[in-house]
């Protein structure tokens, strides 16, 4: 990095932690503090809810997913739109109309303080555990490709967003997303539009497209009932419904989004231009990876993006059986190169797959070396892809410019996490267990000392974490673990009256012991070719939702009705 890059990167992070600061500095009772007032506009709640879910994770892994996938992931979002018109119709008028801070106030006029504090606590479980991850997720990658030190990345990063969430609570967060996610969409489209420059002569977008399909990376839609396939049409409408539901609808993190709203309305339209730019944009970021991965075809490219694995190899006795590796990576390279410039044809495209498939293995076997010379060493690379093409290929202040988009992202998807825990501790534990009436300042205080709490806690996880197969499948495997429980806890309170919280209560806790049981063990699930099957992680959010109901229902019905808490969606509306 030179002067200039430094000099664009400290000022963009700046003016976002001083603008925070400054321009929600006083927020003196609950109301201001944890849902800003209540005067946030729509196309504020649709960017704040966008930043919450776009963290650095999404612009540093997505790209690196395509580039090695292509296109499909985009699946993922699928379900999004169709869980935001649900959302809007069912779960904002409720909120609103029952004026709550968090979402699990809600549980407690339904069931009782136990259901409601067991879904607190699940939400806090996995918020915490990911807001160290969003920390620790560009911290790790920087580190390893800047030299830069792990903690101090971890400790910067992190009292950043401490410093104006903790200040200005959620108005702080929805301000500073805005400027954000200007200047994320700034430095992604620009980017993009290098990329494309810096390709030879004569190779237009649509050429590159065609390269691209030629390589299988434009497949978008997998119609396949694969389970084990995590990324397919039915996965995404289904699967991905189900857990854009659970966050949208149930995660305290963007609830609080759009809790802040001025009205109803305003809330409801925040949430649908989400839902129709969120796709959109995730197709795009997609798109920028594949055509890093068609520059490549251009342009030589590592065995392995990890710089830390390169040199593990170079410092271990396996260099010279690496160095071969290289050598016919580089050629193959080269013969990649004279195929794509003499045109995509039908005589030379069955060759170009099959030199991929050859670069693949090559890659396959490139980690299995680093993993003799340095087990402690990340092999998988895709993280590292498009922070690799930023630092080697961008001109200078552009690579500052991209850099703050990473760590703007990482800021404010931090942001939302800390707030949200704190409010959630807040309102939902703390508050709600103390005994003797206390003043609106003190609720305040208290909530930025949980701020200030939280944001060390993610700092010490983002201190001790590590690299997963890709940091943003990590993210969403973690919510799903907890998503599909907690969100059939709230259908639970929606529709099914008879249902009662005793029955919620214990079915919530058997259901959440089975997912994990499933996830990480292959619990319940037959074996394939000798070894345990494993479910692909989206299904864990139709399955936990459905266990959970299941459960409850069966439970209640043992039990027999008995005279519980019972305010259902009908009777809120009757008020």
């Amino acid at each position: 990095m030179q002067v200039l890059d430094w000099i664009v990167l400290s000022i963009t992070l700046l003016f976002i932690v001083l603008y925070g600061t400054w321009k929600t500095r006083g927020s003196e009772n609950v109301e201001q503090y944890i849902k800003g007032g209540n005067q946030t506009k729509w196309w504020t709640i649709g960017l704040s809810v966008m930043a919450t879910q776009a963290s650095a994770i999404t612009f540093l892994s997505t790209p690196g997913q395509a580039f090695h996938s292509g296109m499909g992931f985009v699946q993922f979002y699928f379900g999004l739109p169709l869980a935001m018109v649900i959302i809007c119709l069912v779960f904002i008028p409720i909120y609103h109309k029952l004026n709550v801070y968090t979402a699990y106030e809600y549980l407690e006029s339904r069931f009782d303080l136990k259901t409601r504090t067991l879904a607190a606590i699940l939400f806090l479980i996995q918020r915490g555990l990911a807001a160290g991850i969003t920390i620790f997720a560009p911290a790790i990658i920087l580190s390893a490709v800047l030299g830069w030190d792990l903690v101090f990345l971890n400790i910067i990063i992190g009292l950043l967003v401490i410093i104006y969430t903790v200040s200005g609570g959620t108005k702080a967060v929805s301000v500073t997303q805005k400027q954000q996610m200007a200047i994320i969409f700034l430095g992604m489209f620009i980017a993009f539009y290098l990329i494309l420059h810096y390709l030879p002569d004569g190779i237009t977008f649509g050429k590159a497209l065609e390269i691209a399909g030629a390589s299988n990376k434009m497949k978008v839609l997998d119609f396949s009932w694969d389970l084990n396939n995590r990324y397919t049409v039915w996965t995404g409408f289904l699967g991905g419904t189900f857990l854009m539901l659970s966050y949208f609808g149930t995660d305290q993190s963007q609830v609080q989004r759009y809790l802040s709203g001025k009205s109803v309305r305003e809330s409801q339209l925040g949430l649908i231009f989400n839902g129709l730019l969120k796709v959109p944009m995730q197709f795009f970021i997609l798109l920028v990876g594949v055509m890093v991965f068609v520059f490549y075809q251009f342009n030589t490219s590592p065995l392995n993006f990890n710089p830390k694995a390169q040199e593990a190899v170079i410092n271990s006795q396996y260099v010279s059986e690496y160095k071969v590796l290289e050598d016919r990576h580089k050629e193959i390279e080269a013969e990649k190169k004279t195929l794509i410039l003499s045109g995509i044809t039908d005589t030379n495209k069955p060759r170009l797959q099959a030199l991929n498939e050859e670069d693949l293995k090559l890659k396959q076997e490139a980690k299995t070396i680093i993993e003799k010379s340095d087990a402690t060493v990340e092999t998988n690379d895709k993280d590292y892809v498009f922070i690799h093409f930023i630092l080697n290929n961008l001109p200078k202040g552009l690579i500052g410019l991209l850099l703050a988009v990473i760590l703007s992202a990482a800021m404010s998807s931090t942001a939302s996490e800390l707030n949200a825990l704190a409010s959630t501790t807040a309102i939902d534990l703390y508050k709600r267990n103390v005994t003797e009436e206390k003043s609106d300042q003190h609720y305040v205080k208290m909530s930025k000392w949980f701020t200030l709490g939280w944001g060390i806690l993610a700092i010490l996880i983002a201190c001790v974490a590590n690299l997963f197969d890709n940091l943003i499948q990590l993210v969403n495997i973690i919510g799903s673990i907890f998503y599909g429980n907690v969100l059939g806890i709230f259908l639970i309170a929606f529709f099914l009256k008879f249902i009662k919280s005793n029955s919620v209560f214990i079915g919530a806790i058997i259901t959440q012991l089975l997912i994990i049981g499933i996830y990480f063990f292959g619990i319940f699930l037959p074996e394939q070719n000798g070894e345990q099957a494993l479910i692909s992680y989206l299904w864990l959010n139709a399955l936990g939702c459905g266990l959970v109901i299941v459960i409850a229902s069966v439970l209640q019905a043992i039990k027999g009705n008995s005279k519980e808490g019972n305010l259902s969606v009908s009777q809120i509306g009757e008020e």
